[in-house]
């Protein structure tokens, strides 16, 4: 059967590593990780372990909560009680949720109080605000982006710039989406006058682990994991936690994928996830916990931990922009070795910025 043109075509992707040392003062690693605001899904493998210890359990069941705010307008976002009690005071994270990139109008607010908006040409018209073209348009300009900071005084309420965007969204576009939201460290208490008006729910990001036996492993990672090959690592990763098999039998037509040569065998190894609206914050304490666990004896000598944005965000690493194109992700994968080194893995589709 004849491929299509599309599908015959491999999606293409940006990747940069990094190797270095948590005792190295000038790693970069704390502000990568802060660079990825909107986290949906982080994933631990542990090898040769059965269940998480105690105190690395505690950290995976307390990432912070996070509210899901049905319909909400856009411009309540630019309302002075919220401004006040909660993007001026701390961390605001809030993404626009089950909206798709590529199709429909899009709303994220970063920690640092920047508003993006990623919009089509006649939303984009409506609202009159200042913006640009996207960076991911072909041949037409179809789409746009507005992007404003809040804690700016150029946008103190009450001001030019402040009016003319509340009007925009309140009297032209009126842009209402389902929205994501959270804060630290005020939490829900400085968006309960938010919250009052609306319909939500308040979830808790879920975990889920699975155990996994007689696992298929590069035996570089439990002989000298430095001198593994980044991309075949990553590769293996993402498929143990896809649980997509890397035997490739001679009768299996769903993968190709190999474990990489020389190979050796985990008796069991504990795969545990983390879904929801997860903060920085919280995956730094992840990290912390993961590193004291190494430091214990009888552990493995490493641990993989991988941390996925949203694919449809209006902004990746940073304030950059995001596209879709067809995969839409952007991800970072941390391979930890017990003598405190590290090798991070940075990643996204073609259609976006450089990871830093």
């Amino acid at each position: 059967m004849a491929m299509s043109g599309d599908l015959s075509k491999t999606p293409g992707s940006l990747m940069v590593w990094d190797r270095s040392s948590f005792l190295d003062e000038k790693n970069r690693l704390s502000s990568q990780v802060e660079q990825l605001h909107f986290n949906y899904k982080v994933s631990v493998l542990l090898p040769e372990c059965c269940a998480a210890p105690c105190h690395l359990d505690a950290v995976l069941n307390s990432f912070s909560s996070f509210y899901l705010i049905r319909n909400l307008p856009t411009y309540e976002l630019l309302d002075k009680h919220f401004l006040d009690n909660a993007v001026y005071q701390g961390s605001v994270y809030g993404v626009s949720y089950r909206t798709r990139i590529d199709e429909d109008d899009c709303v994220a607010l970063m920690p640092n109080g920047h508003l993006s908006l990623s919009l089509s040409k006649d939303s984009f018209e409506l609202l009159g605000a200042e913006g640009k073209p996207s960076r991911f348009n072909h041949r037409t300009k179809c789409r746009f982006v507005v992007s404003v900071d809040l804690s700016d005084s150029s946008m103190a309420p009450g001001g030019r710039g402040y009016q003319r965007l509340l009007t925009g969204l309140r009297s032209r576009l009126q842009l209402k989406t389902d929205f994501l939201l959270s804060h630290h460290p005020g939490g829900g208490a400085s968006l309960q006058a938010l919250l009052s008006r609306y319909e939500w729910s308040e979830h808790r990001p879920e975990v889920s682990s699975h155990m996994l036996t007689d696992l298929s492993c590069p035996a570089l990672l439990t002989s000298d994991p430095q001198s593994c090959d980044p991309h075949s690592i990553l590769e293996w990763v993402g498929a143990v936690d896809a649980r997509v098999s890397c035997d490739n039998s001679s009768n299996s037509f769903l993968s190709s994928l190999v474990c990489p040569e020389p190979k050796t065998t985990l008796s069991q190894a504990l795969s545990v996830s983390i879904c929801g609206l997860l903060l920085p914050q919280d995956v730094h304490r992840l990290i912390q916990q993961i590193r004291y666990y190494l430091e214990q004896p009888h552990s493995e000598s490493w641990v993989s931990l991988t941390v996925h944005g949203f694919v449809d965000s209006p902004v990746s690493w940073g304030g950059n922009e995001h596209g879709f194109l067809r995969g839409g992700e952007n991800f970072y994968s941390l391979l930890m070795i017990h003598d405190h080194t590290y090798r991070l893995h940075l990643a996204t589709g073609a259609h976006d910025t450089c990871p830093p």
